[in-house]
C-alpha cells in the first residue's frame, strides 16, 4: 500500500503533504471542484478524470470528501493546508465570489 499524499485532521481539515502529486478535491456534486497544487489552491476548470487512476496518471489524486474514507458527507467550510504553509478556507455557501477561496491562516515558519 502507497502513502497517500495528503492527511485528514479534524472534521473539515485536508493537510496537503507530497509535492509531486495535486490534489483534486470534490465535495458533492453541485459544487465546484478545487485543486491544491505546491504553489497555492484554486477552482479547478479543467477535464475531469473519470477514475482515480486516471487521475494519477495526471498526477493527481482524486478526493471526494463525502467518501467514508474522508468526511462522509458535503461540507459547506472546507480548509486546506498547502505545501507553501498557508491555510486556505473554502466556503462553499461563497461559490462565485472573491470570498469562495480565501487564506485562512499564513504561516511564517
Amino acid at each position: 500500500m502507497t502513502e497517500k499524499p495528503f492527511l485528514v485532521s479534524g472534521k473539515n481539515t485536508i493537510i496537503h503533504k507530497m509535492r509531486k502529486l495535486d490534489l483534486l478535491i470534490m465535495n458533492g456534486e453541485d459544487n465546484p471542484l478545487v485543486i491544491v497544487t505546491h504553489r497555492g489552491i484554486k477552482e479547478y476548470t479543467g477535464e475531469v478524470p473519470e477514475t482515480k487512476r486516471d487521475a494519477k496518471m495526471l498526477d493527481m489524486e482524486l478526493i471526494d470528501v463525502t467518501s467514508n474514507e474522508i468526511f462522509s458527507d458535503e461540507k459547506t467550510l472546507l480548509f486546506v493546508q498547502t505545501l507553501n504553509s498557508k491555510e486556505y478556507k473554502i466556503d462553499y455557501s461563497k461559490v462565485g465570489t472573491p470570498h469562495f477561496i480565501t487564506i485562512h491562516q499564513d504561516s511564517v515558519l
